[in-house]
């Protein structure tokens, strides 16, 4: 199976990679490129299996990083 090329997104002036999973439909992983920790990001699936839109793109990235400690540029 083919994989799809990567989307580029900005959120709150923070820039991520999702690469959709050609492996589990509805499986997406996000890579923070613009964090200070490089290769690091979260994962995220619909539990259908569903298309994710951008918005919901939107509210996973916001919601990680809500999460990260400002100090270490990691969920801790």
């Amino acid at each position: 199976m083919a994989t799809e090329a990567p989307i580029r997104i900005e959120v709150d002036g923070q820039v991520f990679e999702v690469q959709v999973s050609p492996d589990l439909p509805g499986q997406y992983d996000f890579t923070w490129l613009s964090g200070p920790n490089p290769g690091y990001g979260f994962s995220s699936r619909s539990s259908d299996g569903s298309v994710l839109s951008t918005s919901d793109f939107e509210e996973s990235i916001r919601s990680f990083l809500a999460q990260v400690d400002p100090a270490t540029g990691y969920i801790e």
